[in-house]
């Protein structure tokens, strides 16, 4: 093969790449929404207002009266209504169905952009080897996903008109990491297999990665706090209950249930991961800015930092305001945010081209 060819052959597959890391960047973009939308279903008390799961024939929403009656009447079924809304009307239960049912749709819409365009690459031959089971394990996880969202919902249709804490925060969880997981190959195939290699700190980059996972796990511990809907008490800040540390931290037995049970201890347990990740994302940032980075890396760390101090912004405003839903939406969007550039970061430092 001559140079030409080659040339014209390598600028080929970085245009198909670039054009699926496009596409998974889009698929980003709607995962990042879902969040947004799953949060607000939580914050409206939504999410428990239907109360069966049809993922193949449920793409249509009630088109008339009969059909809105029958709908609510499942819904009259149900504990939330029982304990909750005995007195909603059926104009009442369209306020919140509609916002779970496009909670829903989108999901739907997002299976679809998946897999048709994935459908297309493959018959283009666009899809390398190595990327199929990539591609393949984010289709199922994706499916998954939505499994474990009805197992979520179902929690909160048996007794007690509030999903499970522990299921609320998978759902989540498996929502963060199949978002992180596509942005990752995207940036992947972004990456020039000529791109100079960095040459970082040792301790600079294990800093960076560890970052991404704490925040992850941060992120986590808010599932729980929105679960048992802690960031309704102790509306203070920086104290709990006029103290830095509050009575009450270790009432359930075994001891660890109160890590994701006790409403006192899951909202301290959340406070000390997001002051703790302030501290290290500044000092992240400061050694980052004594190292010889690349211009386009350093942003990142400098996305970093900023979001950072946006998100610690949003998380105090979201108590001292007794959570009002707007803020704590943006909070939520601002965590997948903060994320976001702690992966974009580390990628930077050790990310590998998928070409």
């Amino acid at each position: 093969m001559n140079t030409t060819s080659f040339n014209s052959m390598v600028r080929a597959t970085d245009n198909t790449n670039k054009i699926i890391a496009s596409w998974l960047f889009v698929l980003c973009g709607m995962v990042f929404i879902m969040v947004i939308l799953g949060g607000l279903t939580r914050l409206t008390h939504s999410g428990l207002s239907m109360v069966d799961w049809r993922p193949v024939t449920g793409w249509l929403p009630p088109l008339n009266p009969d059909e809105w009656q029958a709908v609510f009447d499942l819904y009259k079924e149900s504990p939330e209504f029982k304990k909750v809304n005995a007195d909603m009307t059926v104009e009442g239960f369209k306020s919140i169905f509609w916002l779970e049912f496009t909670h829903r749709l989108w999901g739907r819409s997002m299976g679809v952009v998946f897999f048709l365009p994935f459908v297309f690459f493959l018959l283009k031959g666009w899809v390398t080897s190595p990327l199929v089971p990539r591609l393949v394990l984010i289709f199922i996880l994706g499916g998954l996903q939505g499994v474990l969202g009805w197992y979520m919902v179902k929690s909160g249709l048996v007794d007690n008109p509030d999903v499970s804490q522990y299921r609320l925060t998978a759902h989540f969880s498996a929502a963060v990491i199949i978002y992180g997981y596509m942005f990752w190959v995207a940036l992947s195939l972004m990456k020039s297999p000529y791109a100079a290699v960095l040459h970082a700190p040792a301790m600079l980059t294990r800093v960076t990665v560890f970052s991404a996972f704490w925040i992850f796990i941060t992120m986590m511990s808010g599932g729980f706090v929105a679960g048992l809907d802690a960031g309704l008490t102790y509306n203070t800040f920086p104290l709990m209950d006029g103290k830095i540390v509050p009575s009450g931290l270790a009432t359930l037995s075994p001891w660890y249930l109160n890590m994701f049970e006790n409403i006192t201890t899951v909202q301290f347990d959340h406070r000390i991961l997001a002051e703790l990740t302030l501290v290290l994302i500044i000092g992240l940032w400061l050694a980052a800015r004594k190292c010889d980075l690349p211009w386009a890396a350093l942003q990142a760390f400098h996305a970093l930092l900023i979001m950072t101090l946006v998100q610690v912004t949003l998380g105090i405003t979201t108590l001292l305001y007794v959570v009002p839903v707007s803020v704590a939406a943006l909070h939520q969007a601002g965590a997948l945010l903060l994320f976001t550039f702690a992966l974009w970061a580390a990628h930077a430092l050790v990310g590998k081209s998928y070409h």
